[in-house]
């Protein structure tokens, strides 16, 4: 919108503006001025676009899932729209110039060491090279893709890439060492610079879960590495301005070994992402041809050897599916016609033979995403259902006459969200990726689950515990004087295999089990207002029991490996289902050295409850017993109650007392609660006086004195015989 006409500056008449390609747009050439007297048609008065050959054109910015790697490229996209529109499709043909020089073996070999990583490598040289620039239409179709043009060598191999999606990589001939290549699995500690100078140590295990540590590498003839096969090439083979004879690669390697590398050290190229999805096995020939002819256009002289090296391993097979018309009717929910399910597949590719009320379908060698029977046949459904159009097929109500509900673990999350709101805790949310120091705020020694490829490069470790991010909040509340809080949070921890009681086996690509972290959501409460402890967070876990009225759970000191890290060594406990002994958790108070470290802002003396739970275990009802929803009548006779000041050693629990005084009374018992605890005189070291107030009642009669005196004896003998206890 700005226009150029004479203009005064700094008192100096200017008759116009001189600008650079950059500036205007038109490149990256920044150096200098844009000069057109040498090109074709520049005359005053005519557009610049037309000149320049810049003329409007439209770019479609197409997103395509990752389970289709036939449409990563401008012909698989042509193909879809032609069969979902029903219009003719016109594949790319090439037309390269007659193949006149000598055979390219004779200049050129190749050899695959690892035949299962790599399962076709060819190789075609042309000689009469002149790097240069690409033709201005060449040049601007790459620049609309997103792709900066470099030479009309590099950009033939890119565009070829958009158009067919076959990646490929010319090399310089005469840099290539032995004028051959070898294909084979990097040695570990390998090196390897790359075009964009970045240096790699290959075959390094990253100790990402599933990762082989391997890395393919193509090498030249005496056996060194020039390039990363399917991600990157080396500087040492690149195109030179000098180069005149260049071999062209055109290959496939295994997906997963093209991820497995891409992702080990983090190059993300455009092949990268068309190999580790699935290339066709068989587009290598047409693409060496495709790039044949564009390189032609901008070298007239150019030479083609007879033939090409084509060398192969194991390659994939394309699945043969049966599909019958009955399933695929169920599948889809209406009958089509069986030459119109063949009509549709044979128009993306599929070769289709009809049978008897079936058709025999053989996927395309370029997609990978077919599986074979019996899953190919949802595959082939799916691509049926997709041409014919979903807007086509009818819609049916479900059949089922149950309603939909809310899982058990979200009413169970449900639940807890409200009670311990109730008690007036506020829900945070803290990071799931945390630092390393973060993570040994609890266990400086423990294995840690690492992310290779974090967001940030300081949190590279995945919580093993809700604990240390609460501490942050806290910390983050404390620097700006707002530290009385009580703050829960919902979250998912991380155990490294090496801590898990029972490892998590997840089965692998290769086929093989590995070991994975395990996973649990867990549920966490810190309380840090005045007069918080231990006690507090007991209350606050009572209130979660009540409103989720559990039957059976209990605290309890014994615990089955140690004090669960973060807890204060001697003010803590285990939450524990009596009847399953299924472990819900642990409640108590944070250990101060981890409170001083963590928030070193607190008042000094501050005691932090920490209430940690397993939202899975919770949601369990195998594990953790709920009381009955059926209601009992209560008695209408009186109840008794019967106090027991039982002396029992300090490691035995409030709760195991309670248990053993509930049996011994049977189905008299209505409730028994400890209503005092004394150590002093009369009471000897090691042990504490227990008051118990045990309440009996019968549903049919007044119990008798003589009753009551019976079960008093029967408590008094199990306490003693079980736990040890004496009446004081």
């Amino acid at each position: 919108g700005f226009e150029i006409a004479r203009r005064t500056l700094r008192g100096v008449v200017s008759n116009g503006m001189l600008c650079s390609g950059a500036e205007l747009g038109l490149g990256d050439d920044h150096a200098g001025l844009l000069v057109l007297d040498d090109v074709e048609g520049a005359e005053p008065g005519r557009a610049i676009q037309e000149v320049l050959g810049r003329r409007s054109d439209v770019v479609l910015d197409v997103t395509v899932e990752g389970n289709r790697p036939d449409a990563w490229c401008v012909e698989g996209i042509a193909r879809d729209l032609a069969a979902r529109f029903d219009v003719a499709f016109q594949p790319v043909t090439a037309s390269p110039p007659d193949a006149s020089g000598p055979p390219a073996s004779d200049a050129v070999s190749v050899t695959i060491d690892d035949t299962d990583l790599c399962g076709r490598f060819t190789a075609t040289v042309v000689e009469g090279v002149v790097v240069g620039s690409s033709p201005d239409w060449l040049q601007r179709r790459l620049e609309l893709a997103g792709m900066r043009p470099l030479n009309n060598v590099v950009d033939a191999s890119n565009y070829v890439m958009l158009e067919l999606g076959q990646p490929t990589h010319p090399y310089d001939l005469d840099r290539v060492g032995g004028h051959g290549f070898l294909v084979r699995r990097a040695r570990t500690g390998e090196r390897l610079v790359l075009l964009d100078g970045t240096e790699l140590e290959l075959a390094v295990d990253s100790g990402a879960i599933g990762d082989t540590g391997e890395d393919l590498v193509i090498c030249d003839a005496t056996d060194v590495a020039i390039g990363l096969a399917g991600v990157m090439g080396g500087a040492s083979t690149e195109i030179a301005p000098s180069t005149s004879t260049v071999v062209l690669e055109a290959a496939w390697f295994e997906p997963m070994a093209v991820a497995r590398s891409a992702k080990r050290h983090r190059l993300r190229t455009e092949a990268s992402v068309r190999f580790e999805r699935g290339c066709d096995p068989w587009l290598a020939d047409r693409a060496a041809g495709r790039f044949v002819e564009l390189l032609a256009l901008s070298c007239p002289d150019l030479r083609v050897a007879k033939g090409r090296v084509d060398v192969r391993g194991d390659l994939p097979v394309p699945p043969e599916i049966v599909v019958d018309a009955t399933a695929l009717a169920r599948i889809l929910g209406v009958e089509l016609g069986l030459d119109e399910v063949a009509r549709l597949l044979g128009a993306i590719g599929f070769t289709v033979v009809e049978e008897v009320d079936a058709l025999r379908v053989t996927a395309p060698s370029g997609r990978p995403d077919i599986r074979e029977a019996p899953f190919g046949v949802a595959d082939v459904a799916e691509e049926v259902a997709r041409l014919h159009g979903y807007a086509a097929l009818p819609s049916r109500t479900p059949s089922w006459p149950e309603p939909g509900g809310l899982a058990a673990i979200v009413r169970v999350r449900r639940a807890i969200r409200e009670a311990l709101v109730g008690i007036g805790a506020l829900e945070a949310w803290t990071a799931t990726i945390v630092s390393e120091s973060d993570a040994a705020l609890l266990d400086d020694d423990a294995e840690r689950v690492r992310v290779t490829n974090p967001v940030a490069a300081n949190e590279p470790v995945l919580r093993s515990s809700l604990l240390p991010g609460m501490l942050g909040a806290l910390r983050h509340n404390v620097e700006r004087r707002q530290g009385d809080i009580a703050v829960f949070e919902v979250g998912v921890v991380f155990t490294h295999p090496a801590h898990a009681t029972t490892p998590r086996l997840e089965r692998g690509t290769g086929g093989d089990l590995l070991k994975v972290p395990s996973e649990d959501e867990r549920i966490g409460l810190l309380l840090s207002r005045p007069g918080d402890d231990a006690t507090t967070a007991l209350a606050a876990w009572r209130a979660i029991a009540t409103a989720m009225r559990l039957a059976s759970v209990a605290l309890s000191t014994s615990w089955s490996t140690s004090v669960p890290l973060g807890f204060h060594g001697s003010r803590c406990a285990a939450i524990v289902d009596e009847a399953t002994g299924a472990v819900v958790g642990a409640v108590g108070e944070v250990d101060p050295d981890v409170v001083s470290r963590a928030v070193p802002g607190l008042a000094e003396g501050r005691r932090v409850g920490w209430l940690d739970l397993s939202l899975s275990t919770l949601a369990d009802t195998d594990a953790v017993r709920r009381l009955s929803d059926v209601a009992h009548l209560p008695s209408r006779f009186p109840s008794s109650d019967v106090d027991l000041a039982l002396v029992v050693p300090d490691d035995v629990s409030v709760a195991d007392v309670r248990r053993t005084l509930r049996d011994a009374a049977g189905e008299l018992c209505e409730s028994v609660a400890c209503f005092d605890a004394y150590r002093g005189t009369g009471v000897p070291e090691g042990a504490r006086s227990l008051a118990m107030r045990v309440r009996l009642c019968a549903s049919d009669r007044t119990l008798s004195d003589a009753e009551l005196a019976a079960v008093r004896a029967a408590m008094i003998d199990a306490a003693g015989s079980r736990l040890g206890a004496r009446l004081r």
